[in-house]
């Protein structure tokens, strides 16, 4: 008897992708469906499979679904953001139906809340996820490969770069522009924290052995499950997602656009996606047809070893957009074998990254996994040394994306007004006992910006290493060699060069710094800063305890 399967969207840009591999395996019935019967008429001519009309929004969808009896409905119409006020009916009919279900959902609020049908799956022995795509299914498969002997993950990040050739139907366009300028909550330091959509620029370039690179292109932050799920899945410290297009101009002009959301003087403006789709046609012969993806995790191996792992994957020939695809086809498979477990939950870490891998055997697309040491500043400017610091130091100081810690100081002001004057020229905190105090410590590109706030009042610096044993921080204008080195299980931070708008100090003008950083009875890190000048004195000294500033997920 042959299963049937049902796949709305069916002969959309993902959804056609997913039923060109399914019309190729025997024993089952194929039903490309969707809104337009020409347009499902006309894919099954070519590529298989039956035609047929359903619409999420009829009324009689339940009855309609059950009536094909379905083995297995997938769902790659999208967008999931539009859904409605129930945004489960076609998972909710393919259950009243005794179907499984499946979708391509990108949408972090849509994907987290198909749990709600969790009971019901269960009870009916049936299997429903969400998420069935490039993120998360794909994207945590990647993380349980790369981290498999990591104990402690610091940062999961992903990136998602499609060819400008790609084809985009209005539901994808529709779900890129209307989180342009909107507020994403994103995991980072263990804490959530809230960015603009399409904010964030960075430049990127993929690249694997023996393949033409992406290089150079643009990526800024988007919203995807994976911000909300892999801190409490993986236990991540931070997770980002970014995503781009290839063509400069058309990314900037999203980011231009995102502006007026940003402000607040706009709700969003996915109202402009059909516009700006046709901008997109126009565009489309510019570019290429070549794309990418990458998942990148950062964190401590068991033996300790701060490690980046990288898995990189290459698109060419327009085969991009068959990598969403994938993770459908493959739970297909695992489906019929009996190897998905009843319940209703997001697609993650539901198969192995060598099932999607296999998947992708025929198509033009090839991957790579790497991993490197990730170079720690204080470690690598330390060198031997840092291994003789107590744990909670090296703790302080394993920096690999955002660090946050909070304790309390007590602060003594040097007498006299110069040095009061001096003291507030550099931003050093005010007298006081008991303070409170945050400190942000983030990692960009090979230096450490550090945000220490006293009662609420900012000192910021940016840490880096410059030369074997020298740390140099840099306050504004002002930077300082910093001659680190461990006595006692104390780290020393004593001052041997400085410099104004990168000119030296004279020795005159060169602070001298007694700071040390240990720990105390209770394990938390102690802070002891003391600073003067030659000429004027003792300008501050504060002293104090941090421990981690970080919730559970």
């Amino acid at each position: 008897m042959l299963e049937v399967v049902l796949v709305l969207g069916g002969y959309g840009v993902f959804g056609s992708r997913i039923s060109m591999a399914l019309a190729r395996v025997e024993g089952i019935d194929l039903i490309v469906a969707g809104r337009d019967r020409n347009a499902a008429v006309a894919f099954c001519a070519v590529h298989g499979g039956r035609p047929d009309i359903i619409d999420r929004e009829d009324p009689a969808l339940a009855a309609r679904i059950a009536s094909l009896s379905p083995f297995l409905v997938i769902d790659a119409a999208g967008p999931f953001q539009s859904y409605g006020a129930r945004p489960y009916r076609v998972a909710e009919a393919a259950l009243a139906a005794g179907a499984h279900y499946l979708d391509l959902s990108d949408d972090p609020a849509f994907t987290i809340g198909i749990a709600r049908l969790d009971d019901v799956a269960r009870k009916a022995g049936l299997a429903v996820l969400s998420g069935v795509s490039s993120v998360p299914a794909l994207s945590s498969a990647a993380v349980v490969d790369l981290a498999e002997d990591m104990d402690d993950i610091h940062l999961v990040d992903t990136v998602i770069l499609p060819g400008n050739r790609a084809p985009r139907g209005l539901s994808v366009v529709r779900a890129i522009v209307g989180q342009a300028g909107r507020p994403i909550r994103m995991w980072r330091g263990g804490r959530s924290e809230s960015v603009p959509g399409w904010s964030g620029l960075e430049c990127v370039s993929l690249s694997l052995s023996g393949k033409p690179p992406l290089s150079g292109r643009w990526a800024s932050v988007n919203a995807a499950p994976d911000l909300e799920l892999f801190p409490r899945c993986f236990r991540a410290r931070s997770v980002v997602f970014r995503a781009g297009l290839e063509l400069k101009t058309m990314h900037a002009g999203l980011l231009i656009l995102s502006m007026p959301v940003r402000w607040g003087l706009l709700g969003s403006i996915a109202p402009l996606a059909r516009p700006l789709k046709w901008v997109a046609e126009r565009l489309e012969p510019f570019g290429t047809d070549a794309g990418g993806m990458r998942v990148c995790v950062s964190g401590l191996t068991r033996q300790g070893r701060a490690e980046v792992r990288a898995w990189v994957l290459l698109a060419g020939s327009g085969e991009g957009p068959h990598v969403p695809a994938v993770p459908a086809r493959v739970m297909f498979e695992r489906l019929l074998a009996g190897k998905v477990p009843p319940g209703a939950r997001p697609c993650v870490a539901e198969f192995a990254l060598a099932e999607a891998e296999a998947a992708m055997a025929n198509l033009d697309i090839s991957t790579e996994s790497t991993a490197r040491e990730f170079p720690l500043v204080f470690a690598e400017t330390l060198g031997a040394a840092f291994g003789a610091l107590p744990p909670a130091v090296r703790d302080l100081h394993t920096v690999m994306d955002v660090r946050r810690w909070s304790g309390e100081a007590d602060v003594e002001e040097g007498t006299g007004h110069l040095a009061r004057l001096v003291r507030m020229l550099m931003g050093f905190p005010a007298p006081g006992t008991a303070i409170p105090v945050k400190v942000r410590m983030e990692r960009r590109g090979e230096a450490e910006i550090w945000e220490r706030r006293f009662a609420g009042r900012p000192l910021r610096s940016r840490l880096a290493r410059a030369g074997a044993g020298i740390l140099r921080e840099r306050f504004g204008p002002l930077s300082f060699d910093i001659a680190l080195n461990v006595v006692g299980g104390r780290l020393a931070y004593p001052v041997v060069a400085g410099y104004c708008a990168g000119l030296p100090l004279p020795f005159v003008l060169l602070p001298i710094s007694e700071t040390t950083e240990s720990v105390d009875a209770g394990g938390r890190v102690t802070f002891d800063v003391a600073v003067s000048l030659p000429w004027v004195g003792r300008i501050v000294r504060y002293r104090g305890w941090l421990v981690p500033d970080e919730a559970e997920a």
